[in-house]
């Protein structure tokens, strides 16, 4: 497989070899969906939590007598009808945790990045070089390949100035590649990748 490169301008500068065992697999979108459900559910903290009408302090006797007062009838100001009483089926603390296996998280990235591969939405760049950590830099390369939807930028550890610079824009993502997972694939239309950031992709999913 050999795709384009270009530079930051978008201009082509040459081409690249892809490992079709990594970037010519087949859709599988049963297993795209897991490793995404997956993911969105490990970063669910699971922390809330409301008391229940046995835990709110309080309420220990009758407030009125059962019969004759032309009330309804109450057992505890702590019921949940009442204001500051509890709350009926509480949310409490629970792990949402998900597992799957190495090998099906692997194969759903491969086939989530085959994907972008072959409805050309995947771009390769030879380098990212800025004059400055700033935004306008970043901003200017997606302006050149003409991006104005979600975007997924992969770089290398070596990149820290990219990444700062690219935190303000609003449908930006850079991410080092080898932290890229198959939810920022799917969430994001296009993606961006420096030569570098191919090769440890390559390095870390080859059969």
């Amino acid at each position: 497989m050999q795709v384009k490169v270009y530079n930051t301008k978008a201009v082509e500068v040459g081409t690249l070899d892809l490992d079709e065992n990594v970037f010519g697999c087949d859709y599988n979108e049963p297993l795209i969906h897991q490793a995404v459900v997956t993911y969105l559910a490990n970063q669910r903290q699971g922390t809330k939590s409301a008391l229940t009408r046995t835990e709110v302090r309080g309420g220990g006797i009758k407030p009125w007598r059962q019969k004759g007062t032309g009330r309804a009838r109450q057992g505890s100001i702590r019921a949940p009808q009442w204001i500051k009483g509890g709350v009926v089926f509480a949310p409490k603390p629970r792990d949402f945790s998900k597992k799957i296996n190495k090998k099906m998280k692997a194969q759903a990235f491969r086939s989530a990045l085959s994907y972008k591969v072959a409805n050309n939405e995947l771009v390769v760049v030879d380098e990212i070089k800025l004059d400055a950590p700033k935004t306008k830099f970043v901003a200017e390369i997606l302006k050149n390949f003409g991006y104005d939807k979600r975007v997924l930028l992969l770089v290398t550890g070596d990149s820290a100035d990219v990444v700062r610079a690219g935190a303000n824009i609003e449908k930006l993502t850079v991410t080092d590649a080898d932290l890229a997972n198959v939810y920022e694939l799917v969430a994001n239309v296009n993606v961006i990748a420096t030569k570098s950031a191919i090769k440890k992709i390559e390095e870390a999913y080859s059969l």
